[in-house]
């Protein structure tokens, strides 16, 4: 009879600790929705302090020519969810990674009419559209979702560093001379603004970047 008592006892108390653990459940769940809801952060600044209330950056205008000499300008990704990134074609360093990750994204992508990937490179006076697309028949990079871009220095390297907060190094020294190369890839929403920032050499960053533009493409 004592031994039954026990036995229902401890069946009791497994019971209650379920229901605790179900109720848990429940409210991690709902945590996790609130998340989504309550979607990603606008970064208006090279300091990447993220902004949860509104945009005040924009991507500012651009022209540039890309893999095939069409040129690509803001109307080309008006409307569009996009990840941008800073490359060269020479470069033995970390840009195989960049290109390998942002490989990732187009076979994720390669139906998605709304998502588009620009490359830009860093050394335009050696990368052009003939080189880019040498670049791009080696690396299976197609169009029309994948542009490598080229064009006037002064230009590539003043969107880089004003519009997409892309050279780490120019937030600390302001050094216009110095060479841009960065690990970054930038997500930009339908409407021009900054709304997240990665590392492209790693996939988990790319897998994160992922469940970013699923919540990009929730928003009105």
């Amino acid at each position: 009879m004592r031994l039954n008592k026990i036995l229902l006892g401890a069946l009791l108390v497994c019971s209650i600790n379920a229901c605790k653990e179900d109720n848990s459940d429940k409210m991690v769940s709902k945590s996790n929705e609130a998340s989504v809801v309550a979607g990603l952060p606008y970064f208006n600044t090279p300091l990447f302090t993220p902004d949860w209330k509104t945009g005040t950056h924009k991507i500012p205008e651009f022209s540039f020519i890309n893999q095939k000499g069409d040129t690509v300008t803001n109307k080309t990704v008006e409307g569009s969810i996009y990840v941008a990134d800073f490359f060269f074609t020479i470069c033995p360093g970390i840009c195989p990674s960049l290109t390998t990750n942002m490989g990732l994204l187009q076979e994720e992508y390669k139906n998605d009419s709304e998502m588009l990937l620009l490359s830009h490179t860093v050394m335009p006076w050696n990368d052009t559209p003939e080189k880019l697309l040498v670049y791009a028949n080696k690396n299976n990079i197609q169009l029309p979702q994948w542009h490598l871009l080229t064009g006037d220095t002064d230009a590539m390297y003043d969107i880089a560093r004003n519009g997409y907060f892309a050279d780490e190094d120019f937030t600390k020294t302001q050094g216009e001379a110095s060479f841009i190369h960065t690990e970054n890839f930038i997500l930009v929403d339908k409407k021009g603004y900054i709304r997240g920032v990665y590392n492209g050499t790693l996939a988990l960053e790319v897998k994160r970047l992922m469940r970013h533009i699923d919540i990009l493409k929730k928003e009105l």
